[in-house]
Order: structure tokens, then C-alpha cells, then sequence
């Protein structure tokens, strides 16, 4: 089970669970558990906190050894040990693709949009780096 970061009080390290049961010799559960929980400030530091609610769905996915999109995925043995032993739930996700018909007018549109986008962008760099340049020409040694 892969846990939301902040999931300890004083670490923002992310943390996954591992439970070995060695008479499963059957498939199993890998969950991604990441997005769950509520993000609180507790003085300097941010924790995250899980509901009764989202722990029951880590707790009954796992048992049910159930696959939910995005979620959970049910692998065998062989799917991990082709995957270097990865316990990663994400790298087991299908990706889907959803395309969506678009008219040749909605496309120049789009397109003049993110030109326009990427040349702005590109103006700002430009007089970043022109600022950047100034204030190293400015520096001395002392």
C-alpha cells in the first residue's frame, strides 16, 4: 500500500506497507493509496490524515483483493517479477487514452491559443535572462 506523503507526523517522505502472508501463493493487491487523505497544518508542519472512510477502502480493497481504476490492481507472481520485483502500483495501471473529435476550426483556435501562450513565455524568458545578465554584470568581489 502506497501511502499519502505526510503520512507520519514529522516526515514528508512517502511511505509504502507491506504485508507478507506466505501461504499466498495466489495473486496480489497492490494499492495506490497516495491521493487519499486530508492535508491539516499542524503548527510548522502539514500531515496528512486519513478518514475512517479511506481507511476502509485500503482495508476492504485489500481483502476483496480488488482492482479499482486508478486505485488497485490484482498481479500475479510472474507480473512482478517481469516488472524487477517493482511493488509500485502505478507501474501496473493501464493507460487510457480518451480522444475526442475535434473540428478543424477548434484546432486552429487551440493552436493560436498555445502559440500565442508560448510566445508570451518565451518574451518573459527573454527579459529574465537579460535581467539575469545585468545583475551578473554588476557583481564584484570584495
Amino acid at each position: 500500500v502506497s501511502m499519502p506523503s505526510n503520512i507520519f507526523a514529522n516526515t514528508g517522505t512517502n511511505v509504502s506497507i507491506v504485508f507478507i502472508d506466505k501461504k499466498n501463493k495466489e495473486d496480489v493487491v497492490l494499492i495506490d493509496a497516495s491521493n487519499l487523505g486530508k492535508k491539516v497544518k499542524e503548527g510548522k508542519n502539514q500531515k496528512t490524515l486519513l478518514s475512517p472512510t479511506d481507511e476502509m477502502q485500503i482495508i476492504d480493497t485489500f481483502n476483496d483483493k480488488e482492482a479499482v481504476d486508478d486505485f488497485s490492481v490484482v498481479v500475479s507472481y510472474e507480473d512482478i517479477q517481469a516488472k524487477n520485483y517493482s511493488l509500485s502500483a502505478g507501474q501496473y495501471f493501464e493507460m487510457k487514452i480518451e480522444y475526442v473529435d475535434i473540428s478543424p476550426k477548434q484546432f486552429s483556435e487551440k493552436m493560436e491559443y498555445f502559440n500565442l501562450t508560448l510566445n508570451d513565455l518565451f518574451q518573459q524568458s527573454s527579459e529574465t535572462e537579460i535581467e539575469i545578465r545585468k545583475q551578473l554584470a554588476g557583481l564584484e568581489y570584495e
